[in-house]
């Protein structure tokens, strides 16, 4: 097994690919995958087969009351936590089979003796296959990486399509409204709480690539040219595979948390809640109605920060 030189056809003669001609196949297997990933993530309402992640935020203690004074700032309940958890997204495998290599299934090379030769699978995995799932994997988002996935605080991203289909995020960033609480309204809603970021799940898109169709040999020891119909099919249905089913350590997953394997893609998913120990308010009512409740206060601080990862395995 090695990295080959596919021939083509010039001027009448048959030459080897130079290595620009090689990488444009290999752009030309991501797009093909971008098609039709077999490793897909989709956005659900809840329990997807990824891990939960949780967002917390402060919310008001319950109100102390009395007949004949205030209710010391000791005796009347702290903020509390809230929290709310995020399991959205789901991924799914499909490997699907792939048509078997013949002995003369991929394209021909020179060997060392100068002989045309037919690629073996081996040769294939490490010629194209590999070297496109090594772009699939990395910590990019560009149209080397058409048809895996990425985090935005936007819904409409260039170069992505938004995975839900209706603008639902998969995490959200919520933190107490400090505003929405007054004195004058004790005994106010405990929980208030203010939208601070929407995170949302792309797909990117691949774009199509310009390459030269490679020569291979026919049942009768011919040699001829794919068309650019047949090479696609076979990239695409061996990305597919190999994407799900590598035994070489080139299959694809996801992950989500605060850790985890594989590079990171898009932004960072940030749990931020206020660190306040509480902001303590009374309201006299009348002679006989005295109130007092604790409001969330304080800076915001980041409690966790979630990533979406890809991990070659």
């Amino acid at each position: 097994m090695a990295v080959r030189k596919p021939l083509y056809e010039t001027g009448g003669n048959l030459r080897e690919m130079d290595t620009t001609m090689v990488a444009q196949i290999v752009d030309q297997a991501v797009y093909q995958y971008s098609l039709s990933p077999s490793v897909a993530l989709s956005v659900v309402s809840s329990s997807g087969s990824l891990s939960a992640i949780t967002d917390t935020r402060k919310s008001a203690g319950a109100q102390s009351t009395s007949a004949t004074a205030f209710p010391g700032e000791g005796t009347t309940q702290e903020p509390q936590t809230v929290t709310v958890t995020y399991d959205k997204v789901t991924e799914t495998r499909t490997a699907g089979t792939p048509t078997s290599d013949t002995g003369k299934t991929w394209p021909v090379y020179y060997n060392s003796s100068g002989q045309i030769q037919a690629m073996d699978l081996a040769d294939v995995k490490d010629t194209f296959l590999h070297p496109a799932i090594d772009l699939l994997a990395s910590g990019s988002t560009g149209t080397q990486q058409g048809g895996t996935y990425h985090v935005s605080t936007s819904a409409s991203v260039s170069g992505s399509t938004e995975v839900s289909g209706s603008s639902t995020p998969i995490f959200t960033d919520t933190r107490a409204d400090t505003g929405a609480y007054s004195a004058g309204s004790i005994p106010e809603t405990q929980d208030q709480p203010t939208t601070i970021t929407n995170y949302y799940l792309q797909r990117i898109t691949g774009s199509q690539i310009t390459y030269t169709e490679p020569y291979f040999l026919d049942g009768s020891n011919n040699i001829k040219e794919y068309t650019t119909a047949a090479f696609d099919s076979l990239l695409q249905e061996w990305m597919q595979y190999t994407a799900v089913s590598s035994s070489d350590g080139y299959s694809l997953s996801y992950n989500i948390g605060s850790s985890g394997s594989g590079n990171t893609r898009g932004s960072g998913m940030a749990d931020t809640i206020l660190n306040g120990s509480g902001n303590y308010q009374t309201r006299q009512v009348n002679n006989d109605d005295y109130r007092a409740q604790e409001f969330p206060n304080g800076s915001a601080t980041t409690a966790a920060t979630y990533y979406l990862r890809i991990h070659k395995s």
